[in-house]
């Protein structure tokens, strides 16, 4: 699990533009990332630093900085990832360490 952090850390970034992002590349980011959270949400797994990364991507959308929201979205998105991952990788570990 730890490895799957630093992981989710390094491709964060990784992510970071090298070049100006467009509008619509942010509003899409941001989508994939509102879906992602979503996901975790029904898995009852969502992490608050993603609730976090979303309102700052949120709020960068709305200045118009959309490097900054791009950035925000795409660490929001591997949050939400990695936390549906968590939730399932717990449901397999209680399924292994329960008596049978």
């Amino acid at each position: 699990m730890m490895r799957s952090i630093v992981l989710a850390a390094g491709l964060a970034m990784l992510s970071l533009p090298a070049l100006a992002a467009t509008q619509a590349e942010a509003e899409a980011a941001l989508a994939a990332a509102h879906a992602a959270e979503s996901e975790a949400v029904a898995a009852k797994a969502a992490w608050t630093t993603t609730e976090a990364a979303l309102a700052k991507a949120d709020k960068a959308v709305a200045a118009g900085k959309w490097d900054e929201a791009k950035a925000a979205a795409d660490e929001a998105l591997a949050q939400a990832k990695l936390s549906v991952e968590q939730a399932n990788e717990q449901k397999t570990l209680w399924r292994n360490s329960v008596f049978r």
